[in-house]
């Protein structure tokens, strides 16, 4: 049991190219946010890129030369699940990434809200990506807001989430929730936290108010999740599971190839 659960703690730091691509890029807005607080000082596009590049050469450099490593200390070490389990990326998909690198930097630079954020004086910006916990339905639920601002003129909350891939119905959902949680942990009447949507990838800007049906619905949502994921633990205080059995196998083996436990699932079957 001890093995297993360090194999699964590994493959559990497995990424996959796009994950990867999505969470290098979100470090990087979050540096620049941070530091342009602090400094004022905004890098320019060309050096953004190029960082951006070499984190991804370096977490290709981890999957293929430094197995070993990441085997032992997959903290610190990036692992790609095409490397772990093909043995290469594909030439299509190296070609996707490059594509959106200089993309996704240049529409963030010009977005509207890091324009927001260094062209207007009275903007109070309050976390960024930082997490946060909130009590629903019994349940601690974690909250990861990308960006979270005020704008004191407006005397508005904005709340922006980052998307470096392509606009879903989900995404206006996730945000219900965080507007859920800013209502209920800073008293904010709804009237006055509007959501958005920066998607990197085209430059579009989705801007959202919500109601209170909104924010009904999410919890609607999130109450029948939680009631199918209790179908799977025998003790919560100790996140027990029931039996393997008890797990059916999936009917939408497609979705196996993305899957970073397949190395386990082998393992049991």
């Amino acid at each position: 049991a001890p093995e297993l659960a360090k194999t699964a703690y590994r493959l559990k730091k497995i990424t996959n190219l796009p994950i990867l691509f999505g969470e290098i890029v979100h470090t990087i807005i979050e540096s620049v946010i941070k530091n342009y607080q602090a400094t004022g000082y905004i890098p320019n596009e060309a050096t953004l890129v190029e960082h951006l590049r070499n984190e991804l050469n370096r977490a290709f450099i981890d999957s293929t030369r430094n197995k070993e490593a990441w085997y032992e200390r997959p903290k610190h070490y990036k692992m790609l699940h095409e490397i772990y389990y093909n043995g290469k990326l594909e030439e299509e998909d190296i070609q996707k990434i490059k594509d959106r690198i200089s993309v996704c930097i240049h529409n963030f630079l010009n977005s509207k809200s890091f324009k927001d954020l260094t062209a207007k004086k009275e903007m109070q910006v309050l976390q960024s990506e930082e997490f946060r916990t909130m009590e629903l339905l019994g349940v601690k639920v974690y909250v990861v807001i990308d960006f979270l601002y005020k704008d004191v003129k407006e005397d508005k909350w904005i709340i922006v989430d980052w998307k470096t891939g392509k606009e879903t119905l989900e995404d206006r959902y996730q945000l219900a929730l965080y507007a859920l949680y800013l209502k209920n942990q800073f008293q904010v009447p709804l009237e006055k936290i509007e959501i958005r949507n920066e998607y990197l990838l085209t430059g579009n800007c989705q801007e959202y108010r919500l109601t209170e049906t909104d924010l009904k619905h999410v919890v609607e949502r999130m109450k029948l999740s939680l009631l199918e994921m209790g179908k799977y633990v025998v003790d919560e205080e100790i996140n027990e599971p029931v039996d393997l059995a008890y797990f059916a196998k999936t009917e939408h083996t497609n979705r196996c190839n993305r899957c970073n436990y397949k190395e386990l699932c082998e393992m049991n079957d």
